[in-house]
C-alpha cells in the first residue's frame, strides 16, 4: 500500500491524548495496586505500573523530539483526564465500601477501560508510522516499537483476571492466574485461544 501524508494536527491530537492517557494510567495503577487482594495480581500491576512510568518517558521524548508542548492543552486531552480521574474515583469508591473482593473487580474493569484506550492509542500511532515516511514517521516507529508488547500484555493479561474474578465471584470455578496468563498471550488471537481452553485448566 503507497504510502499517505497524514492530518498533523490529528497526529498531535491522538500525542496529546496518548501522553494523557500514560500519565493517568500511573495514577490508575498506583489506586489499582491498592485494590488488588490477589498477590499475583498485586505483584502484576505493579510491574505494569513500572512499564507505565517508562511508556510515560517514551512519549515525552517524542514530544520533545517533535517540538511538542507536553503542557499544553486540547479538548480531547481534557476528556481523557477527566475519563482517568473518574476511574480513580470509581476505585476509590469501591475501597472505601470495604470488601476487598469487590473492590478488585472493580479495579480489574478499570485497568481494562483504561488499557483499552492506551492501546487504540498505540495502535494509531504505529498506523501512522507504518503508513507515512520521513523523521515523524521514524520518530514514532521507534517509540511504537518500544511499548507495544508492553501494551498488548497489560490490555489482554489483565482482561484475563477480571473475567476468571468476576467468574469466581459468581461462584463458579475460576483459573487463577488466567489462561493469557500462563500461556503469556502477547496477540488478540492469543487471548482468544486462551479464553476457549480455559476449561482444559480446570
Amino acid at each position: 500500500m503507497a504510502k499517505s501524508k497524514y492530518d498533523e494536527a490529528q497526529l498531535h491530537e491522538l500525542l496529546y491524548q496518548a501522553l494523557e492517557t500514560e500519565a493517568g494510567g500511573i495514577e490508575i495503577y498506583e489506586t489499582a495496586v491498592s485494590c488488588a487482594a490477589n498477590s499475583d495480581l498485586k505483584e502484576e500491576w505493579q510491574g505494569y505500573l513500572k512499564e507505565t512510568r517508562g511508556h510515560h518517558k517514551t512519549l515525552l521524548g517524542v514530544f520533545e523530539k517533535l517540538g511538542l508542548d507536553p503542557e499544553a492543552q486540547t479538548p480531547g486531552r481534557k476528556v481523557v483526564a477527566h475519563l482517568g480521574q473518574s476511574l480513580v474515583k470509581a476505585m476509590q469508591m469501591a475501597r472505601a465500601e470495604g470488601d476487598a473482593d469487590a473492590a478488585q473487580l472493580v479495579a480489574g474493569e478499570c485497568v481494562v477501560l483504561a488499557e483499552t484506550k492506551d492501546h487504540l492509542n498505540w495502535e494509531l500511532i504505529g498506523h501512522v508510522a507504518g503508513n507515512s515516511t520521513g523523521e515523524t514517521a521514524q520518530i514514532l516507529k521507534e517509540a511504537y516499537e518500544a511499548v507495544e508488547q508492553d501494551e498488548d500484555h497489560h490490555l489482554y493479561h489483565t482482561t484475563g483476571w477480571t473475567r476468571e474474578l468476576w467468574i469466581g465471584a459468581l461462584g463458579f470455578p475460576a483459573v487463577v492466574p488466567p489462561p493469557e496468563e500462563v500461556k503469556n498471550v502477547e496477540t488478540a488471537i492469543g487471548a482468544a485461544r486462551a479464553e476457549h481452553a480455559r476449561g482444559e485448566m480446570l
